[in-house]
């Protein structure tokens, strides 16, 4: 059986970019921190399945969790890099992202004493107009990076992009391991099947259906991703849009037990050691 990689962008409800316009930044800290508990919860979920994930964490919470990020590491997990502030790439320049980023990795790394090899943008923000990241992170020493998503949307997205893990060459030819975010295909469409907030819109059946499309016909492992909060149904809501309402809070309560059923249909590693069984690293 094929291993995919199970993945987690460790960040709280606050910190979510469809809610950028209605919480700022400088009001984080006077939010109460719910991604400890939400992570343990995941925790000793993976622990039931005997499944180790790889845990995108943001600097922003391993600044405040500290021993938190000491656990996942100590409970076989991988730790890799979420950014810092959560910001969209494409809308802060080089420089910033840079520092960011920088800070980001040499906390984890202090914190678990160990290389930290893996990437993740905020909401997929590395798109056609910020392709000048992955020089940055080639740079920075990440080995590998997930922050492409083969699709049309809204907010992200490089639709023409390999759908599967490949080696790709830089702006400035440097050379970087992808592990795109999974789709399946639909009449010919691309459809999201990475998780997040399409594992709560979609019948499980779909997920599972379009997963096993790309492990049974293609031979291919997928990615799945999701956020602590997503098990979370009791968390604040928050005055914002109705789109970015309904993305955010839609199925909640139903997340926790489709997640039971896919451990179930799925075996499961890091990103890392699905990345070894494909010799990309």
């Amino acid at each position: 059986m094929i291993r995919n990689a199970l993945t987690v962008d460790v960040e709280d409800y606050f910190h979510v970019s469809a809610f950028a316009e209605s919480i700022h930044r400088s009001d984080w800290n006077n939010h109460t921190l719910r991604v400890e508990r939400n992570t343990h919860q995941l925790l000793d979920l993976f622990d039931e399945y005997n499944v180790r994930a790889t845990f995108f964490v943001l600097g922003w919470v391993a600044d405040r969790v500290g021993d938190l990020i000491k656990e996942l590491a100590s409970r076989g997990h991988e730790v890799a890099c979420h950014g810092y502030s959560h910001q969209l790439i494409y809308k802060q320049s080089p420089d910033v992202f840079r520092e960011e980023t920088l800070r980001s990795k040499a906390l984890l790394e202090e914190i678990i004493q160990s290389p930290v090899r893996g990437y993740r943008a905020a909401s997929y923000s590395i798109t056609k107009y910020s392709l000048w990241a992955l020089d940055i992170l080639a740079e920075a020493g990440f080995e590998y990076d997930s922050s492409i998503f083969p699709v049309h949307h809204d907010r992200y997205g490089i639709p023409d992009a390999p759908k599967f893990p490949y080696q790709l060459t830089t702006p400035k030819g440097q050379s970087l391991v992808e592990f795109p975010l999974s789709t399946a295909s639909l009449l010919g469409y691309r459809l999201p099947m990475a998780g997040g907030g399409y594992f709560r819109l979609y019948p499980y059946a779909l997920t599972r259906a379009g997963l096993r499309q790309i492990n049974n016909k293609a031979n291919k492992p997928f990615i799945f991703y999701l956020h602590p909060w997503e098990i979370d149904a009791d968390q604040p809501r928050v005055d914002a849009g109705w789109l970015s309402r309904f993305r955010h809070y839609n199925n909640l309560d139903k997340c926790e037990s489709r997640l039971r059923k896919l451990m179930s249909d799925f075996q499961f590693t890091t990103t890392w050691d699905v990345l070894k069984d494909l010799d990309l690293v």
